[in-house]
């Protein structure tokens, strides 16, 4: 079996992933509590009480999920390379996922920075082949366009190879 990839990613992708994941924490909570609330704003009930307490101990525990528990351990999983041949990345916490990207099939190669991104001064590196789009993210900004347009290089020099 091939050895896992070389390069991690930067570090302060865990406060990316907290923010991002946060916040999509929040809005579940808010779109299921609030109609809960509304209606007992009307009409109380006694199993609201009950319910509303359960909503807010899973609201909690998926706080401590998000924020503390898995952004280690996805920094820890995730991995990327970049060979001469091929780019090869391996992700993953329950189900891995492991791609070989050969440069002969990648179409496209791009940037992006969200606001949290930019904020953190962080892109995004995307390679695009026909089959879909894979994405390197949270790499410091110069780190992502010298890979960007590294792999762009590489992917000319496969097309002219054949």
């Amino acid at each position: 079996m091939r050895p896992l990839p070389s390069q991690k990613l930067n570090p302060r992708i865990k406060m990316v992933w907290r923010l991002s994941d946060t916040i999509s924490t929040v809005g579940i909570f808010l779109g299921c509590f609030l109609p809960f609330y509304i209606v007992w704003c009307i009409e109380p009930y006694s199993w609201f009480d009950v319910l509303a307490l359960i909503e807010i101990v899973l609201f909690a525990a998926a706080l401590v999920l998000v924020l503390f528990v898995l952004p280690p351990i996805r920094f820890m999983r995730w991995r990327y390379e970049l060979s001469e041949d091929y780019l090869d990345i391996a992700k993953g916490i329950i189900w891995r996922e492991r791609y070989i990207i050969p440069f002969i099939r990648v179409q496209n190669t791009d940037t992006r920075q969200g606001p949290i991104l930019r904020a953190l001064g962080l892109s995004s590196v995307t390679v695009s082949t026909a089959a879909g789009a894979h994405e390197i993210p949270g790499l410091a900004s110069q780190e992502a366009e010298e890979l960007r347009d590294r792999a762009a290089e590489l992917a000319r020099l496969a097309r002219e190879d054949v």
